[in-house]
């Protein structure tokens, strides 16, 4: 049986560089612009915070928030961005519990509805995502999907 628990980054920032890399290595946005939204987070600058599901010291799975998951709809925010789970420990509640934890948090800060830009469908709705409409996203050919938690 796996033996995953999930953390805030607030809860371990040691782990802001390893995340930092875990998150650049899944999605090819620069280390440093993680880096420069966890330093906020963990500054207290902002709310938009980091989540990590955790196999011993290894990330497994993550996802963070932003204002803005680079598209057109600058008035949809905040953004969970960064959704990834490794591939061989897909299917087992990884994301779905990273997705309540983060929408729980964000509420407990006051902070909904919470949006995610994706081009997945039937994932989400099983977490209380509804679809709410086409977004442009920044450099992209097609539209994408776009949801809302509330």
């Amino acid at each position: 049986m796996d033996n995953y628990s999930y953390i805030t980054l607030r809860q371990r920032p040691e782990l802001k560089d390893q995340a930092a890399g875990w998150f650049h290595s899944k999605w090819r946005v620069p280390k440093q612009a993680y880096l420069e939204c966890m330093e906020a987070y963990l500054a207290g600058k902002t709310e938009y915070g980091w989540y990590l599901c955790m196999d011993g010291d290894k990330i497994v799975g993550g996802m963070g928030v932003i204002e803005n998951d680079f598209h057109d709809r600058k008035d949809l925010t905040p953004n969970i961005c960064a959704v990834y789970t490794e591939k061989d420990c897909r299917c087992k509640g990884i994301a779905g519990h990273l997705l309540n934890m983060t929408v729980a948090d964000l509420k407990s800060r006051g902070i909904t509805p919470v949006y995610l830009l994706t081009d997945h469908t039937g994932f989400y709705e099983k977490y209380g995502w509804e679809f709410l409409c086409m977004v442009q996203g920044d450099g992209e050919p097609d539209m994408s999907r776009m949801y809302i938690h509330r």
